[in-house]
């Protein structure tokens, strides 16, 4: 499956659970023909009850319904919220489950990140946002700030087939270190209302999302703004986010000052002198945890998505994000952006950074290659292929579990 710009399409953006789960339940009680589903995190609390009350309900009207959760972000669902589920006929399946060892989950790596939504064909949702209440502000002081996408028009059609790709993939997984056979989709004839549907896997599209931030950033001419919550990219991202810096583009980037994991913020902080000391704004959202994915660049370009720009996102994990080419939007996610920074944010001044000498450089040099690294490397020496386990329905026998692999051969037919 190739990614291709489309255009005609209609966008709509959605902010924290509140403006995010009414469209997306209200979406699938609608549905008529099926429903596709893909997350990170489902929690049995009031929004993943809610969830599983909509689907249960399409599921008996004759909506064929398929979900796919992580085995990790997901494992805590109790056996009676799954039966109600594929007793009614849900295609429910595990992305890489693995046994507790010691109490403890094993799967850290390679996990299903990517957060979307399809109905019918016709209406879909891509962002960062999984199914808990932390999403929504009534959660209160750990509530998370997150952004998604509803769309409508041509992309849903190249959604809607890599999910179904996803559901039903027996492909192969290549290793960390082999090198990419394409670069990413340009946008030939720039207009209003294009949709570039992008994913990062572990085969062909291993650093398409991360080469799409470096290319913005390249061709920024004013203004680049980047939320992202998990901040800890390569190089190549850091160079050209400065370079755009020296030759007079506004650059601000948001990232947690009240992260939900302390590493975090150390490890964001190791990049502060480098980056404030070439001319980079850096702000930390102080109200609550960052959970954001989202940029803009000058007037047209913005994306939104799962992806973070840390290395579990840039070398391990499936993700998603949709890069939009459209003025209006572009506004739009502008002034959401703005207010966190009037609002919300906290600037880091570089008269607050601690001066560099050689020992801290170099103590940053190699912690900083250490942990850029690690998480690809981690991931490599288990050399397991991911599994798709499908939960059989009571009345079925047991489905043979599946290989599993990202979606993004030709030759896989949904």
């Amino acid at each position: 499956m190739n990614m291709e710009w489309r255009d005609g399409n209609r966008l709509r953006l959605l902010e924290n659970g509140e403006e995010y789960f009414p469209r997306v339940f209200e979406a699938i009680r609608r549905a008529r023909e099926f429903v596709l589903l893909e997350t990170f995190i489902l929690f049995e609390d009031e929004v993943g009850n809610e969830l599983h009350a909509v689907l249960l309900e399409a599921a008996k009207r004759g909506v064929k319904v398929e979900m796919l959760l992580d085995g990790y972000g997901s494992n805590g669902l109790s056996d009676e919220f799954v039966t109600a589920l594929t007793s009614a006929g849900v295609r429910f399946i595990y992305y890489d489950p693995r046994p507790l060892v010691l109490g403890m989950r094993t799967n850290i790596f390679r996990r299903l990140h990517r957060k979307i939504v399809v109905c019918d064909g016709e209406i879909a949702f891509v962002g960062g946002i999984n199914y808990s209440a932390e999403h929504n502000s009534s959660y209160g002081a750990e509530a998370k700030q997150d952004y998604a996408v509803e769309v409508k028009g041509p992309i849903v059609d190249d959604i809607t087939s890599y999910v179904q790709q996803a559901l039903n993939s027996e492909q192969v997984t290549r290793r960390w270190w082999g090198g990419r056979s394409h670069r990413p989709a340009k946008n030939a004839m720039p207009g209003e209302a294009q949709i570039l549907f992008v994913w990062r896997d572990n085969d062909e599209h291993r650093d398409d999302i991360e080469q799409h931030y470096i290319d913005m950033l390249h061709n920024a001419k004013k203004e680049v703004i980047i939320a992202n919550a998990y901040f800890f990219p390569g190089y190549k991202l850091l160079r050209e986010m400065r370079s755009a810096a020296q030759r007079g583009v506004s650059v601000k980037l948001i990232v947690q000052g009240e992260p939900d994991m302390p590493i975090v913020k150390v490890g964001a902080e190791l990049l502060y002198n480098y980056l404030v000391g070439g001319g980079v704004e850096i702000y930390e959202y102080i109200r609550r945890p960052l959970h954001a994915k989202i940029a803009i660049q000058d007037d047209y370009w913005a994306t939104v998505g799962s992806s973070n720009l840390d290395p579990l996102s840039l070398s391990l994990n499936l993700e998603a994000n949709l890069i939009v080419h459209d003025r209006t939007f572009n506004e739009i996610v502008r002034s959401k952006l703005n207010r966190l920074l009037q609002e919300d944010c906290k600037r880091v001044e570089e008269s607050q950074l601690p001066r560099q000498n050689w020992w801290q450089l170099g103590k940053s040099v190699v912690v900083f290659h250490f942990l850029r690294h690690f998480p690809a490397i981690a991931g490599w020496l288990p050399a397991h292929t991911p599994k798709l386990a499908q939960i059989p329905s009571p009345v079925q026998p047991e489905l043979e579990t599946q290989d599993r692999v990202e979606p993004d051969k030709e030759r896989v037919k949904p």
